[in-house]
């Protein structure tokens, strides 16, 4: 019988359809420091992004034939390495995309309103003169309608966040490393009828995108000893007051730069839900009245774990089928 070891758990859907395949499916965890002999009795191992799955592991374990992403990114897992040893190594790069992307806008939202802070100091108004404070203070918000948003990296997330973008009336300026025209479909959904348009967003230079966005987010990978996308050189590119999300990986920002950003008024906010040394997050940057914060969440829905669970197990099944 097949064994896979759900290390970072699964979805209900995904492990029936394992279980009604015929797999035995274990979700026990088995912390990182016994991964190499927790992992040699079992034919896969299916994580998301807590466990990682290094060459030692591979090299211990000459039972393993497939190693599942539950997500996008595979930075903790040594991909090339993998498949040099004739390893499957499977993910699901489409499943969270509308997760991340509205978490994205719910950020962006919290920001262009001063949501992140008013939500702060709400809470010890006590008088009516604390409360018109607060009023003026929040005062100054902005719509989104109109404004520039920069999008690094248009895979499938990236594009999910370009079509909320567009339906906002945002103008969208798009980056990926090898530029090309990307036609992205736009649903309308009706009382009575389904309606789809098909736009075609061209993509910018990077030195356009920082100089225009008056938001910037991030949906690159980050692999390990790479150089941050966004450091000093590109923040002083940027429009003074730019807002910056980031929701793919930390060390994608150059975090130190970020906080001198913010002090100087060059970025205007950040919205952050990955950390460099994450799950540690630096103080100045979980108190900076600037930033908005959430806990590694994007695509953290039940919807999308949810279709992350059923198309992670459907390749598993497919492969071993094969």
């Amino acid at each position: 019988m097949t064994r896979i070891l759900a290390n970072d758990g699964i979805d209900p859907a995904g492990k029936k359809i394992l279980l009604d395949a015929g797999f035995e499916v274990v979700t026990d965890k088995v912390s990182q420091d016994d991964l190499i002999n927790g992992l040699k009795d079992f034919d896969a191992i299916l994580v998301r992004s807590a466990t990682q799955v290094r060459k030692d592991h591979i090299d211990a374990c000459p039972g393993l034939k497939l190693i599942g992403r539950a997500g996008v990114g595979m930075d903790n897992i040594d991909v090339v390495y993998a498949r040099e040893k004739g390893l499957h190594v499977v993910n699901t790069p489409e499943a969270s995309s509308q997760s991340v992307a509205e978490l994205v806008f719910a950020h962006m939202f919290g920001m262009a309103r001063y949501l992140y802070d008013s939500n702060r100091h709400m809470p010890s108004v006590e008088n009516k003169e604390q409360f018109t404070g607060l009023k003026k203070q929040y005062s100054k918000g902005v719509e989104l309608k109109g404004k520039t948003l920069g999008i690094i990296g248009f895979g499938k997330i990236g594009q999910a966040t370009a079509r909320m973008a567009l339906g906002l009336g945002m103008k969208v300026m798009p980056f990926k490393l090898h530029a090309a025209d990307v036609k992205i479909e736009i649903d309308f959904f009706q009382t009575h009828s389904n309606a789809s348009l098909m736009v075609t967003m061209k993509c910018v230079p990077f030195e356009e995108l920082l100089k225009n966005s008056d938001f910037i987010t991030l949906h690159v990978p980050f692999p390990k000893g790479a150089k941050p996308v966004l450091a000093k050189a590109e923040m002083d590119l940027m429009k003074d007051g730019v807002g910056l999300i980031n929701t793919a990986r930390g060390g994608v920002i150059n975090e130190s730069d970020l906080l001198d950003a913010l002090n100087s008024g060059r970025v205007g906010s950040a919205a952050l839900d990955v950390f460099d040394g994450e799950p540690l997050i630096r103080k100045e940057l979980r108190e900076h009245p600037r930033v908005s914060l959430s806990p590694h969440i994007g695509g953290s829905t039940v919807e999308a774990q949810e279709r992350i669970g059923v198309e992670l197990a459907s390749k598993v099944v497919q492969l071993f089928s094969n």
